[in-house]
């Protein structure tokens, strides 16, 4: 009886999440490689030591790598968060399970906190670099009915995919550059452009985010077969979301450290 009531609990958590491949590895280290750029000297030598020299880009894809650990299944629903069309996120009842904007500040909490352990602090750091990371690719922050865009079935040139694998992982891996040739890639911007990136608060970020993926949502007809031109199209938003999350990742850290 308790196995039935286990498995049904863990059926009904995981048939909201998104797919497991998120912003692809490259996509991460971007964010991470960018973050890395912009950190205060400070920040930069506390967190050299709280992970053991290892660069934001090499821990950027640890919330993934866990997830084959079943010790560490309740953080699978932080790499999210759903919002209707029209709605914001302080006018959706809380997943009980927690949601993107949860992951983010109970990480920064952790972090910061004196009495958590140096093990504790490295380990929500990790996290922290990835989910601030997901922040920045849209459809983490899409819609519940889809999946987050995940049930909304295209075809990339030839192959099978779906709206959020486009976003996640087709669109960077058509691309063919390593993470660092793509981060020395990203538009140059002055530090007037960076500061206004790195203005507002988690939830004006997750608001825009939102606005970005309903953008998404019409840019693809179900069953639509995508081809470069949508590359074309989209790319320099990919490239935006990149170094805005990167930018952010680092005022984030830059404030903790």
């Amino acid at each position: 009886m308790r196995k039935t009531v286990f498995l049904v609990l863990f059926c009904l958590h995981f048939s909201f999440a998104n797919a497991p491949v998120i912003w692809s590895k490259t996509g991460h280290r971007v964010i991470g490689d960018v973050a890395q750029a912009h950190l205060t000297r400070k920040a930069r030598k506390s967190i050299a030591k709280l992970l053991d020299g290892q660069s934001l880009a090499a821990v950027s894809n640890f919330a993934d790598e866990i997830k084959a650990d079943t010790l560490y299944r309740k953080f699978s629903a932080w790499h999210y968060v759903n919002i209707p069309k029209g709605k914001t996120y302080k006018e959706v009842d809380p997943n009980p399970y927690g949601d993107l904007v949860v992951a983010i500040n109970t990480c920064v909490d952790i972090v910061k906190d004196e009495r958590s352990s140096n093990q504790d602090k490295a380990f929500y750091l990790k996290l922290l670099v990835h989910f601030v990371g997901d922040l920045h690719q849209p459809m983490h922050v899409g819609r519940l009915d889809d999946k987050g865009g995940n049930a909304i079935q295209v075809q990339w040139f030839n192959d099978g995919s779906n709206l959020h694998r486009v976003w996640d992982s087709n669109l960077i891996e058509q691309n063919g550059m390593s993470y660092s040739e793509m981060a020395a890639s990203l538009p140059q911007l002055s530090s007037t452009q960076k500061k206004a990136i790195q203005e507002g608060s988690l939830l004006d970020w997750v608001e825009e985010a939102h606005l970005v993926a309903d953008e998404l949502y019409d840019s693809v007809e179900v069953g639509e077969k995508l081809y470069y031109r949508y590359g074309y199209v989209w790319w320099p938003t990919v490239e935006k979301q990149l170094q805005k999350g990167g930018l952010r990742l680092a005022k984030v850290l830059n404030d903790l450290f």
